[in-house]
């Protein structure tokens, strides 16, 4: 493949920035975030007691955004490492006949973390992990497979809500309402979709929820978070357990540990305040903006990419119905064409993207324009041009 194209270098000004399936972006980020980070500073360095009071107020805060964005009830939701740790914890705290002698149900294009962590927890935890395949030659699991697979053996089953590999958007309406019927517990992981697309803990009720502040939130890294249904969480006793999953967490005696009675007890250790606070000031800005709006954007612009896609001798991977498919919009680069020099030659004229193996991973999100949309599809017609 040739990469001695001309096309011209553009504004580096988010204008074609399309990674929010991995870092999010919003106006403003980069001051809002050093504002947060040294509130932080100013008063962990302070020479007074404020400190643990003023760090456990921006990490409540953070819990109370989450909270409100997916409309969990209070004393549900805290904060986690990352997906993997909270589907742990979760895991960790249900009572045996959930999971011992039962089956644990997953999509094959599930996050792969969270499939290697119940791979490696199966022996231990006693269930068979049985996970849906995908069909071949195609780029997503079907809800109809997963609904095939998932009988009265599963004792829980961890939804997808937006695949990272193409897009999908699962039907959650009609996959929990059959894990209902098959007497199973539901979670979800909303990674994906949060904060673009709608969802709420309650429509339809779930089991639990797992998600980092990520993607199309623009949070920072370490900032995840466990929500977790009342009539559930009252029944959990998490093993990963330490001084934080105390009612009161100045507790010492250490004969009488006693889990707090909300979703503080999936907390153990010192929680990790600093990536909460970090994060806060994205929940902030997006809970001031007219989500709507921020919506249609995202589905302007990813129309554009998908009729653009055949005249480039592109594929597309994601589902082309709205309603099937979340904010990104995947491509399968043409033979002959290098994915790791896409991307550098796209990185080069201010474009972003990465790719999955030969599948070009393009999320438009708020700072993206349809100029940033015409620019990359200028280069891409180049490079294809180049590789022919």
């Amino acid at each position: 493949m040739q990469s001695n194209f001309t096309q011209g270098v553009g504004p580096a000004d988010g204008s074609a920035y399309f990674l929010y399936h991995s870092i999010g972006m919003y106006p403003g980020k980069a001051e809002a975030m050093a504002a947060a980070f040294s509130a932080f500073s100013q008063s962990w360095g302070a020479f007074d007691d404020s400190q643990w009071a003023t760090a456990l107020a921006m990490r409540q805060e953070f819990i109370d955004l989450w909270s409100d964005l997916i409309g969990a009830p209070r004393g549900t939701l805290t904060s986690a490492e990352n997906v993997t740790t909270a589907l742990y914890s979760l895991v960790g705290a249900l009572p045996a006949e959930h999971l011992d002698g039962r089956t644990v149900l997953v999509a094959g294009d599930c996050f792969p973390s969270l499939h290697f962590l119940l791979t490696g927890l199966a022996p231990r935890f006693g269930f068979t992990l049985r996970t849906v395949p995908l069909r071949e030659g195609e780029s997503w699991v079907r809800d109809e497979d997963m609904i095939s697979a998932w009988d009265e053996s599963v004792g829980l089953a961890l939804l997808t809500f937006v695949t990272s590999t193409a897009s999908h958007r699962c039907d959650l309406d009609a996959l929990v309402a059959h894990g209902r019927k098959m007497g199973s517990l539901v979670g979800v992981d909303i990674t994906q979709g949060v904060g673009l697309l709608p969802f709420r803990a309650d429509e339809p009720q779930v089991d639990f929820v797992v998600s980092t502040s990520l993607k199309w939130i623009g949070g920072t890294p370490g900032a995840g978070v466990l929500q977790v249904a009342p009539s559930l969480l009252t029944t959990c006793h998490p093993e990963l357990r330490g001084w934080f999953s105390q009612e009161n967490i100045f507790s010492w005696d250490l004969d009488s540990f006693a889990y707090a009675s909300d979703a503080r007890r999936f907390d153990h250790g010192t929680p990790s305040v600093l990536a909460c606070a970090g994060s806060v000031p994205a929940l902030r800005w997006l809970a001031s903006q007219d989500r709507t709006s921020i919506l249609r954007h995202n589905r302007e612009c990813g129309q554009t990419i998908i009729e653009a896609a055949p005249a480039l001798g592109m594929t597309l991977v994601t589902p082309p119905e709205e309603a099937r498919r979340g904010g990104s919009i995947m491509l399968r680069l043409p033979d002959g064409a290098s994915p790791a020099e896409v991307v550098e030659l796209l990185r080069d004229r201010n474009i972003y993207a990465d790719v999955r193996g030969c599948i070009l991973r393009l999320s438009p999100g708020i700072v993206t324009t349809q100029d940033g949309i015409q620019r990359l599809l200028e280069n891409l017609g180049a490079i294809v041009r180049a590789a022919a």
